[in-house]
């Protein structure tokens, strides 16, 4: 695997060794030791999996508190333009954000540390999108930025009216309102 951090610290992307043949490919999406050794200790303890159409944006999502989650993501099908923006105060790049385009095709990964919002725009027709997280769902705890906030200014590279949002997902919270990481 190689291991490859973005220009916001502690930001990961992740591409395996892929073995192909005429039987289809073989690659190692995880292998604890060589994650702890490029990014540090993280206790993983459940993963999630979604299904969704083209145009559909879920996030930018986050938990707070003692409830903060890291996580580790993929395209199984498909392809989505994944996002990470830094929410710690503290931090050079506070308000920024990583895109990153994650395919079935590219098999990359991307490690977004605890005190990020996170969310994801499906290109294709359709996509299956897995992630690992390192605590559990904490409702009470939830929290969300909205997706087209000027201030961070992410290029979605999409029409506002191609995309599919949920009632939550239209009501984040703009970055000078959210809730943020100390």
């Amino acid at each position: 695997m190689k291991f490859i951090e973005q220009s916001i610290k502690g930001v990961w992307i992740i591409e395996p060794k892929v073995f192909t043949d005429e039987r289809g490919y073989f690659m190692e999406s995880y292998r604890k030791e060589l994650f702890e050794e490029h990014i540090g200790v993280t206790n993983f303890i459940q993963d999630n999996e979604s299904k969704s159409t083209r145009g559909v944006l879920r996030g930018l999502h986050y938990q707070t508190g003692e409830y903060s989650q890291a996580k580790l993501v993929r395209a199984l099908k498909g392809s989505v333009l994944d996002v990470a923006v830094d929410l710690r105060k503290s931090s050079p790049t506070f308000g920024q954000y990583i895109a990153v385009e994650l395919s079935e095709e590219n098999k990359r990964q991307f490690f977004i540390p605890r005190g990020f919002a996170h969310g994801f725009l499906v290109l294709s027709e359709e996509a299956v999108f897995t992630y690992k997280v390192d605590n559990i769902y904490a409702p009470a705890h939830e929290a969300s930025l909205i997706w087209n906030d000027p201030t961070v200014g992410i290029d979605w590279g999409v029409a506002e009216n191609e995309l599919l949002l949920s009632a939550k997902d239209k009501v984040g919270k703009l970055l000078s309102e959210a809730a943020v990481f100390d």
